[in-house]
């Protein structure tokens, strides 16, 4: 029994030493209504009679142009549509998980309504994936097919692999998280980072089920290698006086969406694009386990104020 109990000490312990990163609250009581418009099947099934009825339906989706050119679409597009379906069936799975969502975003800004959600064929359109417009939210499912479809051959790796139906709910939480962030105006570099480091910390307490994987975009292995590194990251920022410049290179090198972070050294070639991100949000974390704030809060809260009192650290 005795030893028993130092066991559960121990592991008591180990857990505690773990980096905490976002408390999972308590969304039961909270009710959301979850609206799916299967748009796709209404037009893609159209035909030259029934195609006047969808436009009057949606004739917000549907620009002055000669009927011709719809049905031309529906036509080029069929694969799309076809495949469409395979992936996603009755979005009931991809249902449940909105409404989790939903649910949590709900919770951090009681003024929340939820969108109803239609769901578009956009011929590969990867820059529109979802679109979140307040009482509506466009999600283009083409893009949701599974990064190893043939469709998808003329994309980059680094874009493609977040091809999958399982980043639908990331991709709508970070588009909703977009519609109550407040950035940062300065161009400082560790303002870049806290910036998007407070993006992403949004959207850990939206989908706090979610891996970190899953929700910056990165594959297990960039994962790992970004939390190896973790030091020797931090370290090469600070000797090269990276923090507080202002050079605009640092954003392509460090921030937008690349195949790799631009260190012009030997380590470029096995680190993943979008290093400051991942750096910018374990401040922000560190900043929230330390301090006994809200979201709304964090939101609130000035780059410079959330780097001194983060007490960033990362071990070596």
């Amino acid at each position: 029994m005795k030893r028993l109990f130092v066991l559960v000490i121990i592991l008591l312990t180990i857990a505690s030493c773990k980096k905490e990163t976002i408390k999972k609250v308590d969304v039961s009581g909270i009710e959301v209504a979850v609206l799916v418009d299967r748009f796709e099947q209404k037009f893609y099934k159209a035909d030259e009679q029934s195609l006047k009825t969808v436009k009057n339906e949606y004739p917000y989706l549907f620009p002055p142009q000669n009927d011709s050119i719809w049905l031309n679409k529906i036509k080029n597009e069929a694969e799309l549509f076809q495949k469409s379906q395979e992936v996603f069936g009755n979005f009931d799975v991809e249902k449940f998980q909105i409404e989790e969502l939903f649910k949590h975003v709900k919770y951090y800004h009681s003024s929340f309504n939820s969108p109803k959600i239609l769901t578009l064929i956009t011929n590969l359109d990867y820059q529109n994936k979802v679109v979140y417009a307040d009482s509506l939210l466009f999600v283009s499912l083409d893009m949701y097919l599974g990064k190893d479809n043939d469709v998808y051959n003329d994309f980059p790796l680094y874009i493609g692999q977040n091809f999958d139906k399982s980043n639908l709910v990331v991709d709508i939480a970070e588009s909703i998280s977009e519609h109550y962030f407040i950035p940062s105006k300065s161009r400082q570099f560790i303002n870049l980072m806290i910036n998007e480091g407070k993006k992403m910390y949004m959207i850990d307490s939206y989908l706090p089920s979610v891996s970190d994987a899953k929700k910056i975009g990165y594959s297990i292995d960039k994962l790992d290698w970004a939390e190896a590194n973790e030091s020797q990251l931090w370290k090469y920022f600070i000797e090269n006086k990276l923090l507080y410049s202002t050079d605009s290179n640092l954003y392509t090198r460090f921030i937008a969406n690349a195949p790799f972070s631009k260190f012009y050294i030997d380590i470029d070639k096995d680190s993943p694009g979008r290093i400051g991100v991942w750096i910018g949000w374990q401040i922000v974390r560190s900043y929230m386990n330390n301090n006994d704030v809200t979201l709304q809060q964090l939101l609130q809260t000035n780059s410079e104020e959330i780097f001194k009192k983060s007490k960033y650290k990362p071990k070596k």
